[in-house]
């Protein structure tokens, strides 16, 4: 009689999974199936418990406007596990819903993506939620590198890619070459610090509180990197702080862009720092190939305009900006005899 090895038995009731545990969004990307979930990395809880009531797109809807019994939160912040127990309650849900809710013999190999800059308790933390989330095997990827590798970056030639990766959390600055990053620059500025910046304006000019999906609608509808000829208007409403009252206001796209101008010379100064860093040869590379962008933050009007203009090289939207890390990490895991090198070790 012949006995299989519990690895390969495990395998036959699951399907490996590739996932981009960011900030703003968790996206999981099913081996031989392609993304099959993409939600924003929001989880609904009873207080004082571990017990989801929601997760993704429900949950969000209720941040900021749950009783005293539930707690509406993001488990992770900066790009890394910010409440334990609560990334590993909502992982196990999305692996769940992936699995049709299948609670048996559901133990699938992951690849996470996680920032560059990430310690080795932060990323443990990483590792052990997803074990307890039900992974038999987990692998830790670079995002960057994930991110140049889904944008269809050669990252296997002995040549320079550089990729500039704006998530919600983190900005990953990187130069890929031979399968390896040859030098990385990670700051804890993104989307969210972007959103962050827009509130305190307002607060500040207007005396008004507005929230976090505002200032990330703000961001998207008229947010720019570079000013047009066109202005553009939108009506903002939030709470007064001196009367304490409902208020809406006439918001523009220069006091966007006035508001988002500190977070974005962070992210020059990183591609900067980057450029610097980068040996002669792969210098060189880089004019000719220049900049790819990836990451939802990446599509900020004309920030790739803006970062062409100061660099003085081509600068490239990725074809997929919010999928490029999950998709990288699915090529891995459908290859992971070839891209076993770009793991972290």
């Amino acid at each position: 009689m012949k006995f299989w090895p519990a690895s390969k038995v495990f395998g036959f009731f699951s399907n490996d999974l590739a996932i981009d545990l960011g900030t703003a969004n968790t996206v999981i990307y099913v081996r031989n199936k392609g993304v099959i979930l993409d939600q924003p990395s929001v989880v609904a809880v009873k207080s004082g418990t571990s017990e989801v009531l929601a997760a993704g797109v429900r949950a969000k809807e209720m941040l900021g406007k749950t009783p005293e019994s539930i707690v509406a939160c993001r488990p992770m912040r900066d790009g890394v596990i910010a409440s334990y127990e609560l990334t590993e309650s909502m992982l196990r849900y999305f692996i769940s819903e992936v699995h049709n809710n299948r609670k048996t013999f559901v133990r699938p190999r992951m690849i996470i993506g996680v920032p560059s800059g990430i310690t080795q308790v932060e990323r443990r933390a990483v590792e052990d939620s997803a074990r307890q989330a039900g992974a038999r095997e987990v692998y830790t990827i670079m995002e960057p590198m994930a991110a140049a590798i889904g944008a269809g970056l050669p990252v296997a030639e002995p040549a320079g890619n550089m990729i500039v990766d704006i998530g919600g959390g983190t900005t990953e600055v990187a130069i890929i070459s031979l399968k390896d990053v040859v030098f990385c620059k990670s700051v804890r500025v993104g989307g969210d610090e972007m959103d962050q910046a827009i509130v305190q304006y307002v607060k500040r000019k207007y005396n008004l509180l507005i929230g976090e999906r505002t200032a990330e609608q703000i961001k998207i509808q008229i947010g720019t990197a570079i000013l047009d000829k066109d202005s553009r208007k939108m009506d903002i409403k939030g709470r007064d702080l001196v009367t304490g009252v409902p208020k809406t206001i006439s918001f523009s796209d220069v006091e966007v862009f006035e508001a988002l101008a500190e977070p974005i010379s962070v992210i020059i100064d990183a591609i900067r720092s980057a450029l610097e860093n980068a040996p002669p040869e792969l210098s060189s590379d880089l004019v000719d190939r220049g900049i790819m962008m990836a990451g939802g933050g990446s599509q900020l009007r004309k920030l790739d305009e803006l970062i062409s203009k100061v660099t003085g090289l081509p600068t490239t939207l990725a074809e997929n900006p919010l999928l490029g890390v999950v998709l990288g990490a699915g090529k891995v895991l459908d290859e992971l005899d070839f891209f076993r090198d770009t793991l972290m070790k």
